[in-house]
């Protein structure tokens, strides 16, 4: 099938309230622009140095979403254009991002990321620190960054019990911060979850972004 049959596949299975995020790392310019003529708008890449080089080379009506693990001396090549950084997981790199955004006087879109994974590999912050954080008179300067929404990969696993449990648990933390921080905002909405695998059980736990890159492009690269 072709990339762009596959992007129809996909968006016939997703409500109309969930976002597709086609996840292009790896790829060529060639095989995103085959998406992108098929309408998708959203794409996710996890190494800065190359989102820019494609937001350089493509189309500037795209939403560039940043899905992997930041480091903070990066952000400032992507912070005059990134649509959406997904992988929040700390106050350090909330701060930073803000400093990166005012001087490229933008306001950047940020998700909080949660551990909600059984593996220790995967990033994230905990309740307790997300609470800290969002109670702090430092959390109420930040002027430069919107948090809207969370984001939490699942294990790596066929348990399908356990993955639900997983997603479970972050939706849970968006209703909780939801309620207790982000009341009266309504940019506080989105809940990343869900990538190639797992992405139908997601939607079912209240997912309303889908991280998907395989389905699409067919498997990754390694160079």
């Amino acid at each position: 099938m072709s990339i762009a049959e596959n992007i129809d596949l996909v968006k016939s299975h997703l409500p109309a309230q969930v976002q597709l995020i086609a996840v292009s790392k790896t790829k060529p310019v060639e095989m995103l622009m085959e998406a992108y003529n098929q309408g998708q708008r959203a794409f996710g890449e996890n190494k800065v140095q190359e989102m820019t080089a494609k937001y350089e080379a493509m189309p500037k009506d795209i939403e560039w979403h940043f899905i992997g693990h930041l480091q903070t001396n990066k952000i400032k090549y992507m912070a005059s254009f990134v649509h959406l950084i997904h992988g929040v997981d700390s106050f350090k790199l909330l701060k930073a991002i803000n400093t990166e955004a005012r001087k490229a006087s933008r306001v950047i879109s940020c998700l909080l990321q949660f551990h909600i994974a059984e593996e220790e590999t995967k990033f994230g912050l905990s309740w307790e620190e997300a609470k800290e954080m969002l109670q702090s008179d430092e959390f109420a300067e930040l002027e430069n960054v919107r948090i809207c929404g969370v984001m939490g990969m699942a294990t790596f696993t066929d348990d399908e019990t356990q993955i639900r449990k997983e997603f479970a648990s972050l939706k849970h933390h968006f209703d909780r911060l939801k309620t207790a921080y982000f009341s009266g905002n309504a940019a506080f909405k989105d809940i990343s979850m869900g990538m190639s695998g797992d992405y139908l059980l997601a939607i079912e736990e209240g997912s309303t972004m889908v991280r998907i890159g395989s389905t699409i492009f067919g498997e990754r690269q390694y160079y």
